[in-house]
């Protein structure tokens, strides 16, 4: 797992591993990064499914409860199809912006 900072947003990336090793590596390296905002690049995945996606939900739910932002990125899943407790972009410069709108958001208390 390769964890790229970037002020307060740190990008993980992943290495080629199976889903269910990557998201044990993350949780346990969850304590390292969760005072970040999080971009999780799923890009080296070939294949992923809304399912896969739902695996995320709960490191989702408890990021986004501490006030900080989760993001996926991918662009094998459609927008659509995933669940709207989890933010989905297709791209990274899209991620920084999700960021940039809720830090916005969080500031106004919206």
């Amino acid at each position: 797992m390769i964890f790229d900072k970037e002020g307060n947003t740190t990008i993980v990336f992943q290495e080629n591993i199976s889903l269910n090793t990557f998201l044990v590596n993350l949780n346990n390296a969850y304590d390292k990064i969760k005072h970040d905002h999080i971009v999780v690049n799923l890009f080296s995945f070939e294949k992923l499914s809304s399912n896969d996606v739902l695996e995320f939900l709960d490191l989702s739910n408890k990021h986004r409860g501490a006030r900080k932002s989760f993001v996926l990125v991918t662009d094998k899943v459609n927008y659509d199809d995933a669940p709207e407790e989890i933010c989905l972009v297709p791209t990274i410069q899209e991620a920084k912006d999700i960021i940039e709108m809720e830090e916005i958001e969080r500031d106004l208390e919206i």
